[in-house]
Parts: structure tokens; C-alpha cells; sequence
């Protein structure tokens, strides 16, 4: 049985598993709501399952598909991003404590759709201490909108219109294929 999808997602379509499988290059696992949906209409940001239909427990609960999306944020990580907020944690005594709320609220979300004890008090993205996955940290900021996770937050609002070029569903043009 699945558990059930909270009331601010939506559930999948087969229209929207066959386009992250298209965002993915792979099948979707253990995805249970679509979290965020692009300005184009497809999927960002997935919710998925503590434990994935194999059994792996999976403790990143939010997803980002989009690969528009994805490859922005990875220019961001390697622009040094991460190992700046992971300084200012340790700096700032009031962006830990509200780092450390949202690797709390990252639990709870989690925690409604199942228990899984392997992945017990451990979130995703490196909260509550560090930052370790900025992926992770926008799309929670994403799925659960803004005020919640600080850093992801921070990250999403320094990132261009990632969707401002078409579908993130079709392939991207390169120089090669184009």
C-alpha cells in the first residue's frame, strides 16, 4: 500500500513518470507525489518513499528530476557554494538553528510517509551541520515552499530562470546535435 500523498502534492500521472523517466534517463523509484512542477509544467521536484520498492532505504524524500534544473544547481555547488554556507553554519548561531529546524521538518515530511529505522535522525543534504547537497536543500525549499530551509532558500534565489529555455523534459541542443 502507499502512503498517502499529502494534500499540497499531486499524485503522478503516467504522463509525469514517463517524463522523469525522460529527466532521469532511468525509471522513477519510489516516487509517491510530484512535490514541485516547472513553469513549463513538468515535474522538478519528487517525493519519494523512506524505502524503495528493492528495500533501499532512501532518505532523500525530495528529488529534483528537472535536469535544466539539476545542472544549475551543480553550478552552483562547484562555484564553492556549499563549502560557504557550511562556514556560515558555523559562524552564525541563528542560520544553525534554523538549519537545524528545517533538517527537522525534513524529518517529519519523511516520517509521514513511513518509518524506516536504518535512516533514523538522518536527513539528507548534510543538515543539520553541514552542507553537503545543494540539490537536496532546493528542492526541499521547492517542495515545501520558502521559509523553511534557509540555505536551500538561499541557493534556489541565486539561481537563473533554469526553465527559461524550453521543456526540461525534451533534450537539451548542444553544439553537437544542433
Amino acid at each position: 500500500m502507499s502512503p498517502s500523498v499529502p494534500d499540497h502534492h499531486e499524485v503522478p500521472t503516467d504522463e509525469d513518470l514517463l517524463t522523469i523517466q525522460r529527466q532521469l534517463g532511468r525509471p522513477a523509484r519510489g516516487v509517491v507525489a510530484i512535490a514541485h512542477r516547472c513553469p513549463c509544467g513538468c515535474p522538478t521536484v519528487v517525493r519519494t518513499e523512506p524505502r524503495l520498492p528493492d528495500g533501499t532505504p532512501f532518505p532523500t524524500s525530495f528529488y529534483a528530476t528537472c535536469p535544466r534544473l539539476t545542472g544549475a544547481i551543480s553550478t552552483l555547488e562547484s562555484e564553492g557554494m556549499m563549502r560557504e554556507m557550511t562556514e556560515r553554519l558555523g559562524q552564525d548561531a541563528e542560520l544553525a538553528r534554523q538549519y537545524a529546524v528545517a533538517h527537522e521538518d525534513y524529518l517529519a515530511r519523511r516520517a509521514e510517509l513511513g518509518s524506516v529505522p536504518e535512516i533514523e535522525g538522518i536527513s539528507a543534504g548534510g543538515m543539520p551541520t553541514r552542507v553537503k547537497c545543494l540539490h537536496v536543500l532546493v528542492a526541499h525549499s521547492l517542495a515545501v515552499g520558502p521559509g523553511v530551509n534557509p540555505l536551500g532558500d538561499e541557493a534556489l534565489a541565486a539561481l537563473p530562470e533554469w526553465w527559461h529555455d524550453g521543456c526540461c523534459a525534451e533534450p537539451q541542443e548542444t553544439e553537437e546535435t544542433s
